[in-house]
């Protein structure tokens, strides 16, 4: 059976978890909590990039991408930076919802998950 390895953990999470050939990303959120919506997605996704970096793998290889968003108003201007982002002909499964985030600041969270390289 594969060893789990906990990525930037602490007593209540880990940003990320490798088992086996998977990669399973905790949510992703902006450091600009007065940011609008373009870049607190462009935050978000640069934290996904980088914990997927640090896991040994990167966006070609996600599965599967959630997207919280405080408002489902900011869902086109999300998508707007989302399909940017997103590498051409490897585009993950993907949910999209209006959830009440942790923080009001938040406008956007993203938890994802990748096979590894």
């Amino acid at each position: 059976m594969s060893d789990i390895t906990r990525i930037d953990q602490n007593q209540r999470r880990s940003r990320a978890s490798v088992f086996g050939d998977l990669v399973f990303l905790a949510g992703q959120v902006a450091d600009t909590k007065t940011a609008d919506i373009a870049q607190q997605t462009r935050e978000a996704l640069a934290k996904v990039d980088d914990m997927l970096g640090r896991a040994g793998t990167d966006k070609s290889r996600l599965l599967s991408v959630q997207v919280w968003l405080k408002t489902m108003d900011d869902f086109d201007a999300m998508n707007a930076v989302y399909d940017t982002w997103v590498e051409p002909g490897n585009a993950p499964t993907r949910a999209c919802g209006k959830v009440e985030l942790a923080d009001p600041g938040y406008r956007i969270e993203v938890i994802a998950i990748a096979a590894r390289k």
